[in-house]
């Protein structure tokens, strides 16, 4: 079995509270590919959202907060994790303190730490589940929250232009709303000024956004057009106008045409009584490269095929820009995978030289692991 020293970041030990299903959870792990395997209901998929927690934002189930506490457990939830680091072993804990309200606490090493983005300089965090099966079929919110995951990856400011972004296009939109007859309330309109300041905002945060997700498109594009193995090759694009825009002209003058059309369309936005252009409309392409076919066209397993070629190959371009692979965890994944691919995937988490974390009900799946991997049997 390799140890996890020689699979930097990785993690040695995890232990959880009252988190989902699990009472009590202690492992300690040393391995670069950590398998754990189970019955249907036995917390395996319990025990990867919890590590997706060493992300910022609500985990991969996107649940909130409060949402995570086990049935009849004493309230509030908590996870100790050791990060094997190139400088050593970190101690990192999160969790919810009822006594401390709803916001998630973080520490590292004992010390409690402001922000979520403190654990974005820790290690980038990436993952496969169930529910991405359908991430083609589903509409383009669904892609562009994908898509902006791996954009964090490569620049944790991402998903701080998408905050600041998204919290001014609500006010604007309120503050429009109140007055789509004229008048807003207490009989003045809505405050010019006011309403200028958060379309700067959307404008200068939007147009970030938009030229972030062009970029890792590109080179994502790039590094999976000839395939992963017997993953297919794909290619990539953002779709949109500002993306566009971006194409033809410097950010600078997009931004300012961007910033004229929020003014333009504030009548229209107000009785529509949504926000009908910026990067919350684009959609990110995905198309099958050996059939030249949109990959909602392609059966389930091309599809999943098509997301592992993807998350591959932005590992691989994580690991070139950071100088370490993400921590990966990749639920049920290899279910829908013939044996070739289920060797080939093996071969591939291994090369990266991180640590991935597997869900499966069957040994089976993954004898193409072989001893290298650790194998943990899930059960309550």
């Amino acid at each position: 079995m390799i140890p996890v020293s020689e699979t930097i970041p990785a993690l040695s030990r995890v232990r959880l509270h009252d988190f989902r299903s699990h009472a009590a959870l202690d492992l300690t792990v040393s391995a670069p590919c950590v398998i754990l395997t189970g019955d249907n209901g036995a917390g395996k998929t319990n025990l990867l959202e919890a590590l997706s927690f060493l992300a910022p934002g609500r985990g991969f189930r996107r649940a909130a907060i409060q949402e995570i506490d086990r049935q009849k457990g004493a309230g509030g939830w908590s996870m100790q994790v050791a990060l094997e680091t190139a400088h050593g072993t970190l101690e990192i804990a999160t969790g919810r303190v009822p006594a401390h309200g709803d916001r998630r606490q973080i520490r590292i090493d004992g010390e409690p730490v402001k922000t979520q983005s403190a654990l974005s300089d820790l290690l980038v965090v990436s993952w496969l589940t169930p529910v991405m099966d359908r991430l083609f079929q589903d509409g383009a919110a669904a892609r562009r929250r994908f898509l902006d995951r791996l954009v964090h990856g490569f620049l944790p400011d991402h998903l701080q232009h998408l905050s600041r972004y998204e919290a001014a296009q609500r006010d604007r939109l309120r503050l429009l709303r109140e007055g789509v007859d004229g008048r807003g309330k207490g009989g003045k309109r809505p405050d010019p000024h006011w309403l200028a300041a958060l379309e700067d905002t959307m404008a200068s945060d939007g147009t970030a956004i938009a030229a972030a997700r062009c970029d890792i498109t590109q080179r994502l594009s790039l590094a999976v057009a000839a395939g992963v193995g017997p993953f297919p090759a794909a290619d990539l694009a953002m779709l949109g106008a500002l993306e566009q825009a971006l194409s033809e002209k410097p950010a600078l003058a997009v931004e300012e045409d961007f910033r004229r059309t929020l003014r333009q369309t504030r009548a229209r936005d107000a009785a529509a009584g949504t926000t009908t252009e910026g990067p919350h409309r684009s959609d990110w392409q995905v198309i099958h490269r050996p059939k030249q076919m949109p990959a909602a066209l392609c059966s389930t397993g091309e599809q999943k095929a098509l997301l592992i070629a993807i998350l591959l190959a932005n590992a691989r371009l994580i690991r070139t820009a950071r100088g370490a692979p993400p921590l990966l965890l990749l639920d049920e994944v290899a279910a829908h995978l013939d044996p070739r691919r289920r060797q080939a995937l093996a071969e591939e988490l291994f090369s990266l030289g991180g640590q991935s974390w597997l869900t499966g009900t069957e040994p089976g799946l993954f004898e193409a692991f072989g001893a290298g991997a650790g194998a943990v049997r899930v059960g309550l």
